[in-house]
């Protein structure tokens, strides 16, 4: 069996009156991509800062790397990279220097620091930037630089807070890819995210949080599996049609449906045999389609709101 590097039992903390994450359980185990999804003041952050040793749970049990965050900090934050959601670079210094200054907080020697640094450019695909000024970097090179930097002390577990947040699709699956070679390499990630192709992507198991608690807890295809249909079916009317259009809808007893401002959104096994039986109603949708069931339909389901709010 994978050994668990992280175990969390009825783990919580509160601050003042208000509880940001309420007695969760979880355990992580090493080479796996672990996910926290959820929306915004679901706890997620709480959580990672928790993890990263820098704030410490108000109860519960935590055990990190085998150790006590609270009593072993510092022997543990050595063993671990935090990529933080904002990048916080130096950037008066160059691509080079950013990991160069960054290894003597660990106490390595210039040498050992300087081998890496080649190393960890050219896993990022930087090299060519190395002796460049940050500023100037745009936000996926800057987004790859802070990663490389927190693989600069080889670290167990690798941390990471939204690590594609406003970057471009293009430099999104860039970082996708460094993320998905590092797992391959045997490193431990941690991730939060609100974007669930990024989840399904790159997750072995995940969690959704809501209100500091954990909601639901699985591999993605587990999660799409147990709470949602295998097939969404997404129609349009015009708008003065869709009120009426989703009464006769719910007539035709669909296993599950949605309604929003611009669709109707139907849940079933079989989008394309529900559809049969829309037409035969004698509706004519604006547009339709039949898609495979999401992770954004579990999230949707459990939650009951959009991810960013």
């Amino acid at each position: 069996m994978p050994e668990v590097l992280v175990r969390a039992r009825g783990l919580t903390k509160r601050f003042g009156g208000f509880t940001a994450v309420d007695g969760i359980d979880f355990d992580l185990l090493a080479g796996e991509a672990f996910g926290f999804l959820g929306p915004n003041g679901a706890g997620k952050s709480s959580t990672m800062r928790m993890l990263g040793c820098v704030s410490p749970p108000t109860e519960g049990e935590l055990t990190i790397l085998g150790g006590d965050p609270v009593r072993d900090g510092a022997a543990i934050r050595a063993r671990l990279g935090v990529v933080p959601q904002e990048d916080t670079l130096d950037a008066e210094l160059t691509v080079r220097e950013n990991l160069l200054v960054y290894g003597r907080y660990f106490g390595l020697g210039r040498k050992l620091i300087a081998e890496r640094t080649d190393q960890l450019l050219d896993f990022v695909q930087l090299a060519e930037r190395a002796n460049d000024m940050v500023d100037p970097l745009s936000g996926g090179m800057k987004r790859r630089l802070t990663i490389a930097r927190s693989l600069i002390n080889e670290p167990e577990i690798l941390i990471l807070d939204e690590p594609t947040t406003g970057l471009d699709p293009q430099a999104r699956h860039v970082v996708w890819d460094r993320l998905f070679r590092l797992k391959q390499r045997g490193i431990t990630l941690i991730l939060t995210t609100h974007y669930m192709d990024e989840a399904e992507q790159l997750c072995d198991r995940l969690v959704v949080m809501d209100h500091g608690k954990i909601a639901a807890e699985g591999t993605p295809r587990e999660l799409i599996t147990r709470y949602a249909t295998p097939e969404v079916l997404e129609l349009r009317f015009a708008p003065d049609e869709q009120e009426a259009a989703a009464e006769k809808i719910q007539d035709l007893s669909p296993e599950r449906s949605e309604v929003t401002a611009d669709r109707i959104l139907i849940y079933e096994a079989d989008g394309d045999a529900f559809l049969e039986r829309v037409h035969a109603a004698g509706l004519q949708p604006i547009t339709e389609l039949v898609r495979r069931s999401s992770l954004e339909d579990v999230f949707l389901r459990l939650t009951g709101r959009t991810l960013v709010d």
